[in-house]
C-alpha cells in the first residue's frame, strides 16, 4: 500500500473510526438510560425517516460518488430533484404519523447522503474527515443534551441539527453549477438501478420494523436495534474501505489486495463479537441480556456484508449494478418470509437467524455474476 493510498484511506478511516465510537457513545449510553421499549420506538422513526430518504434522493450517494468521480456535472440536477421529493415526501410524512421532527430528520439524511458521496467522489478525504468528525460529535453532544432536557422527545430533533453543516455542500454546487436535466440523458438506466439498489438497502435495513412492533412489539426491536448497534461497528473497517475503493474502482483501479485483507479482518471480527459478548452484555446492558444470543449469531452476518460490499464496489465502478438490484430484491424477500415465519415461534433468536440468512443470500446471489465478469 503506497503512502498516499495510507494517506487518503486515514482520512476516511480516522474519521470513520472515531465518529463511530461518538456514535456508539450516544447510543449505549442511551440504552442504558432507556427501557427496551423506548429504544424501539426511537429506532422505529429513526426507521421511518430513513426509508423515506431513500425514496425521496434520486441520487443516492454511490451515484454521486461515480459521476464526481469521472468529474461529471450532474449533482445539482439530481440535488434539485431528490429535494422537491423531499418536501412532497414531508406533507406525507405529516399526514400519516403526525410528526414534524420526522420531517427534520429526513432532510438531515438527504443532505448528508448527496454531499457525502460529492467528498469520497471528488477525493476530498480531508474535508470529509472534517464534517463527519463534527456531525458525528454534535450527535453525541446534543443527543445527550436533549436527553436529559427534554427526554426521549429531544433525540430526533437533535439528530436533525447534528447534519446542519452539510447544507454548505449541497448550497455552493446549486450556486456555482447550473441544474441540467440534458445529463440524465443516456444515464438514467444507472441512476434507476442505483436508486432502486438504496431504496432496497434502507428498506432491508429498516422495514422489518414495521413487521416487528406488530408481531414481537417494542422491547424486541430495541433489543434488535441494540444488536445491530453492535455488527455496524464490526463492519467499520468494511464500510471504509467501501468508501475508499468504489470512487478508485470507477477509474478501473482494482485494490485487490486490501480487499482481500478486509474480508479475512471481517471473519476475525465475528469470531471475536461471538466470544466477548457474553461478557460485555450483563456488565454494561443487564436490560439486554436477552441479546447475548442474538449478537452471537449476527455477528456472523459481518462476513457476508464485507463480501457484498466487495463485490457491489467493482460492480457499481463500473456502472453496472442490476445484478445488485437482484441480490437486495432477494435478501428483502428471505428476511421479511423468516421474520413471519420464524420470529412468531423463536422470537428475537428467529428474528436473527432471518437476518443471517438474508445477508449471507446475498451475498451468495452477487458471487457468480463477479466471476463471470472477469472471465
Amino acid at each position: 500500500m503506497g503512502f498516499k493510498q495510507l494517506k487518503e484511506l486515514s482520512f476516511i478511516g480516522g474519521a470513520d473510526i472515531v465518529g463511530t465510537v461518538a456514535g456508539s457513545i450516544l447510543w449505549f449510553t442511551l440504552a442504558v438510560m432507556m427501557t427496551p421499549e423506548n429504544f424501539g420506538e426511537i429506532s422505529y422513526y429513526i426507521g421511518i425517516a430513513i426509508i423515506a430518504s431513500a425514496f425521496v434522493t434520486v441520487g443516492a450517494q454511490n451515484t454521486i460518488i461515480v459521476y464526481s468521480s469521472k468529474n461529471l456535472k450532474i449533482e445539482s440536477t439530481l440535488y434539485f430533484i431528490s429535494l422537491i421529493l423531499g418536501i412532497i415526501a414531508s406533507f406525507v410524512i405529516i399526514i400519516l404519523f403526525y410528526k414534524i421532527d420526522i420531517v427534520f430528520l429526513l432532510f438531515a439524511y438527504v443532505i448528508n447522503s448527496l454531499a457525502i458521496g460529492e467528498l469520497i467522489g471528488k477525493k476530498l478525504f480531508s474535508q470529509y474527515s472534517k464534517y463527519v468528525l463534527v456531525q458525528k460529535f454534535l450527535t453525541l453532544g446534543l443527543g445527550l443534551l436533549s436527553f436529559v432536557f427534554f427526554g426521549i422527545d429531544g433525540i430526533i430533533p437533535a439528530l436533525s441539527i447534528s447534519y446542519v453543516f452539510f447544507i454548505i455542500i449541497i448550497f455552493k454546487q446549486l450556486k456555482n453549477t447550473k441544474i441540467d436535466f440534458s445529463l440524465l440523458k443516456n444515464r438514467t438506466n444507472f441512476i434507476l438501478n442505483n436508486y432502486i439498489i438504496d431504496v432496497l438497502t434502507k428498506l432491508n435495513g429498516h422495514l422489518n420494523k414495521f413487521f416487528i412492533v406488530p408481531l414481537l412489539g417494542f422491547a424486541i426491536l430495541g433489543n434488535f436495534s441494540l444488536a445491530i448497534q453492535f455488527v455496524n461497528i464490526g463492519l467499520l473497517f468494511t464500510t471504509i474501505v467501501f468508501k475508499y475503493t468504489i470512487s478508485y474502482d470507477a477509474k478501473g483501479k482494482n485494490n485487490k489486495k486490501l480487499k482481500i485483507l478486509t474480508f479475512f479482518i471481517s471473519i476475525l471480527v465475528a469470531i471475536i463479537g461471538t466470544i466477548i459478548t457474553p461478557f460485555i452484555i450483563p456488565s454494561f446492558f443487564p436490560q439486554y441480556v436477552e441479546v447475548i444470543e442474538v449478537i452471537q449469531i449476527i455477528s456472523f452476518s459481518i462476513i457476508p456484508v464485507t463480501a457484498t460490499m466487495i463485490f457491489s464496489s467493482k460492480l457499481l465502478g463500473n456502472e453496472k449494478s442490476k445484478q445488485i438490484v437482484y441480490s437486495k430484491m432477494l435478501s428483502i424477500i428471505i428476511f421479511i418470509v423468516g421474520i413471519l415465519v420464524l420470529t412468531p415461534e423463536y422470537g428475537v433468536l428467529g428474528l436473527s437467524v432471518s437476518y443471517l440468512l438474508s445477508t449471507t443470500s446475498e451475498a451468495l446471489c452477487l458471487i457468480p455474476f463477479k466471476n463471470l465478469r472477469q472471465k
